[in-house]
């Protein structure tokens, strides 16, 4: 299937998903619904550098933060634009801002992108464990930075108000709605970008560098370019994910923003449903994703964490090829069992 009709295909299945959840008529759909979409787009974003590359990054949950605190800063930006922009720029500034959301996403996605180029050429020269902890450390460095930064809210967090409705070529809709239509179409470019790079040259100088990096540099393989392309992609993903976030919570706070939750989901999301596929973390953030929801409504958030880590585990463990990669495997040995 070519990229265009699978863009196609999956914009559609989008948009029956959307229909279904107008359907229902219950907000609370499009509350559980936007942070399941989220996961499958963070979890694409990391398996482009973590399962296509084999490169564990730990720092997704900065990459995700660098796109939530540049919509804070653009709205920030817009309701006081004379304190900050000169008396010449400020007739201009008015016309410019507020910033409407798919601009929101395409900065968080380009600011979250070049700190990951430049992330990628300081530590993509490491390998194995101290590549995934210099990425940790790089977290680390950014939730410091937007703890002492009061314009970001600092400590404090930040609040983000927003209209109860929104429309759109004559729509209207709830702004949660809006949300929710706004990622499953983040979504869905999102996993076109997954399968197009996947099935590119550039996917397969990817898989060299996964299956043996040094090999494929002894033949030839820009190895660091190609991881730095990975990194900025992958970056820029999580960015675009992120920059909706203040939206969504209406408040946004370092502890959130940099929260174990997200750091933790986009690794077990792929590693659960398969990292060698475009399939495997959209499998994997459904069902974990989903499962999470259920209990935090049922229980707590703090068992839809202890569940995440306990599943990570168990497939580590038991079935370290994820979802996708073992029903691959049942499928081959079925068909040579086949022609035998």
């Amino acid at each position: 299937m070519r990229t265009p009709i699978f863009f196609i295909i999956a914009l559609f299945i989008g948009a029956v998903v959307f229909a279904l959840a107008l359907w229902q008529a219950n907000d609370y759909t499009f509350y559980a619904g936007y942070v399941v979409v989220q996961f499958i787009v963070l979890a694409t974003a990391w398996n482009i550098l973590g399962g296509y590359c084999g490169y564990v990054n730990f720092g997704s949950a900065a990459f995700f933060a660098v796109g939530a605190y540049s919509s804070v800063a653009f709205h920030k930006l817009s309701i006081a634009p004379d304190k900050y922009f000169p008396d010449s720029l400020l007739p201009a500034a008015q016309t410019i801002l507020p910033l409407p959301m798919p601009i929101l996403i395409l900065v968080g996605g380009a600011i979250a992108g070049v700190i990951g180029l430049g992330m990628g050429y300081l530590t993509l020269r490491l390998r194995g464990a101290f590549f995934a902890i210099a990425t940790l450390a790089l977290a680390i460095v950014l939730q410091t930075i937007v703890l002492n930064t009061d314009f970001l809210g600092g400590a404090r967090g930040a609040y983000i108000i927003w209209a109860h409705d929104f429309s759109v070529g004559g729509i209207s809709l709830k702004y949660v709605q809006y949300l929710f239509l706004t990622m499953v179409v983040l979504a869905v470019f999102a996993l076109t970008v997954a399968r197009l790079i996947e099935r590119s040259r550039l996917g397969y100088g990817f898989a060299t560098i996964r299956d043996d990096e040094l090999a494929a540099e002894a033949c030839g393989v820009p190895t660091l370019r190609l991881k730095l392309v990975a990194t900025a992609i992958s970056g820029a993903l999580m960015g675009m994910a992120g920059a909706p976030f203040p939206y969504y919570v209406g408040y946004l706070e370092p502890g959130t923003a940099f929260g174990l939750t997200y750091g933790v989901n986009a690794i077990a999301m792929p590693m659960i449903g398969g990292t060698t596929s475009w399939v495997g973390p959209l499998v994997g953030a459904v069902i974990v994703a989903t499962a999470q929801e259920w209990l935090r409504v049922t229980i707590s958030s703090e068992w839809g964490v202890l569940f995440v880590g306990a599943m990570l585990v168990i497939f580590v463990v038991i079935a370290p090829k994820g979802i996708i990669g073992h029903v691959r495997d049942f499928l081959r040995n079925r068909e040579h069992r086949k022609a035998a």
